[in-house]
């Protein structure tokens, strides 16, 4: 097995530096008119000005602005960050030992690096927060939803978690609040076939096999809202926004289901009432086993008037 190069460059803001690969073919003359090429969203008197000021680097050290290209050498970078709107919640830390962190993760963070999400996500702002450069995330939640998220601090055990959440062997309950039907049975089991297409924001039904479950249950209801228990046996994309929806129910704040409507980045007001309750599995490590409640509760549900008002 090729061992994997470690990177010349420590963490910055909490992330790794990005690494490129060059290809073994080529008819580039040096690095940077490769890098040009490959990068095409950078302006390249960027790249240059990152050259120039030892920026970029390869395991012998910085690369020279005038460097000839070696084809399937490596390079490696910071890149540089996107302006970003500081999420104004803070997580919680749930639990924390020398395997796990489990935390509290609030409304409108993003759980890693993409896109105009960069330090703004849970990753980042708790490798910064606890010191500890090696964690990573063992699933993922929506940025909306807020709610329990588990991080492995050891890379070698990482695997190992991220099976369990793979294999669905991680039992997980979620809670929203939504309009009351009475008329609508508790518990209902909702099954249906959902796509999700590359490049389209939203997932939606469509006839055939189902590929998603959802288990929905009523726990109390007051003043037309309910409090609901959502189990989902399998994971699709926006799986339960879907499901709530489908049964006439969508879920306070849904800016998705039924109807798609756009939302700044920088407004934080009515978040989804949807929260990632409970976490539950055999440790693959210890054998013991686990299971985590959030702490979190929905603004919806305690003050709805405050909600509606805009408060998270």
């Amino acid at each position: 097995m090729r061992r994997k190069l470690r990177s010349p460059l420590p963490q910055r803001h909490g992330l790794d530096a990005a690494r490129l690969r060059l290809p073994e073919e080529g008819a580039w003359a040096t690095v940077l008119e490769h890098l040009v090429e490959r990068l095409p969203r950078v302006d390249p008197a960027r790249i240059e000005s990152m050259l120039r000021e030892g920026l970029i680097v390869g395991v012998d050290g910085p690369v020279a602005v005038d460097a000839p290209y070696a084809p399937g050498s490596f390079v490696w970078f910071h890149r540089d960050l996107p302006v970003e709107t500081p999420v104004p919640f803070e997580m919680g830390i749930v639990h924390q030992d020398e395997d796990l962190v489990v935390v509290d993760k609030p409304h409108f963070l993003s759980t890693i690096p993409r896109g105009k999400h960069i330090v703004q996500t849970a990753l980042v702002r708790l490798r910064r927060q606890l010191g500890i450069p090696t964690l990573s995330p063992a699933h993922r939640l929506d940025r909306v939803t807020a709610g329990l998220l588990l991080f492995v601090v050891r890379p070698e055990l990482r695997g190992r978690y991220q099976t369990l959440f793979r294999d669905r062997l991680v039992h997980k309950e979620y809670e929203a609040v939504a309009r009351h039907d009475p008329g609508l049975a508790s518990p209902v089991v909702v099954r249906s076939r959902i796509v999700k297409e590359r490049g389209v924001i939203t997932a939606q039904e469509v006839p055939g096999e189902p590929n998603a479950e959802t288990r929905v249950e009523l726990l109390e209801h007051r003043a037309g809202l309910g409090r609901y228990r959502l189990v989902p046996l399998t994971g699709r994309t926006h799986q339960l926004r879907l499901h709530m929806s489908g049964l006439g129910l969508p879920i306070l704040g849904d800016d998705f289901y039924p109807v798609l409507t756009e939302k700044p980045l920088d407004d934080f007001s009515r978040p989804l009432q949807l929260l990632a309750r409970v976490l539950e599995f055999n440790d693959p490590v210890s054998g013991v086993r686990r299971r985590f409640e959030s702490g979190c509760r929905l603004a919806a549900w305690d003050s709805p008037e405050v909600w509606r008002a805009g408060a998270g």
